[in-house]
């Protein structure tokens, strides 16, 4: 039987696409998951970037709990261990990162949670494979590009990585990261857009996972 660190992992890869956002309302944040899981959506990244991130976290959890069960909600943006302990109390999934860290590292394998690091070269790879990070996300990927990956994934034999950062839902690029050797891809604000959140266009970004969820699936 998967625990949840397997569950949240394998609901990932089988989506093949994690999109992630925050926005300062609550209500606004609770509607978006809403309209990408009528869509097919089953695991989200909500972002640590403002203020409110915590407290929405908190009330959006709240919410998917009675509503979208088996949605799997994880926070992203985490640099340090004490960002990390906050939104596993306030019942993160998983945990994201930027960047290679030694504390946000040990809180997640503490309360056993999928633990995403970002990297930007070789020597962050290695050194987040140190902290068994089963999945990778390479950041910024469109500094990096998906040359980048096929560069690399022969020196990291069965590694998963996940490019986050300008993914486009184009055809042609999704196909090309996954060529490239991703097994999923990050998409933030080139699918929720700021325009869609602020002037609540749930209809577009409906359509718009619709799209970018089957685009994903014809290029795996």
């Amino acid at each position: 039987m998967m625990n949840n660190k397997e569950k949240v992992l394998d609901a990932i890869l089988s989506q093949g696409m994690l999109p992630l956002f925050f926005y300062e309302d609550a209500e606004v944040s609770v509607e978006i998951i809403r309209t990408m899981y009528s869509a097919g959506v089953r695991v989200v990244e909500y972002t640590n970037r403002g203020k409110e991130a915590l407290s929405n976290f908190y009330s959006i959890k709240q919410t998917l709990a009675t509503e979208l069960p088996d949605m799997f909600l994880g926070i992203g943006t985490i640099k340090t261990g004490l960002e990390a302990e906050a939104f596993v109390a306030a019942g993160a999934d998983f945990i994201l990162s930027p960047i290679v860290d030694t504390e946000v590292a040990l809180v997640a394998d503490t309360y056993n949670k999928l633990y995403i690091p970002g990297c930007m070269t070789p020597t962050e790879i290695h050194v987040a494979q140190q902290y068994k990070a089963r999945l990778i996300k390479i950041f910024p990927a469109n500094i990096l590009g998906p040359a980048f990956i096929s560069s690399i994934r022969e020196l990291f034999p069965g590694q998963l990585f996940i490019p986050t950062g300008g993914v486009e839902i184009e055809a042609g690029n999704i196909a090309e990261w996954f060529r490239s050797g991703a097994c999923a891809v990050g998409m933030g604000g080139k699918l929720i857009t700021r325009n869609v959140l602020d002037k609540r266009l749930y209809s577009q970004l409906f359509n718009d996972t619709l799209k970018a969820l089957e685009l994903v699936q014809l290029s795996k």
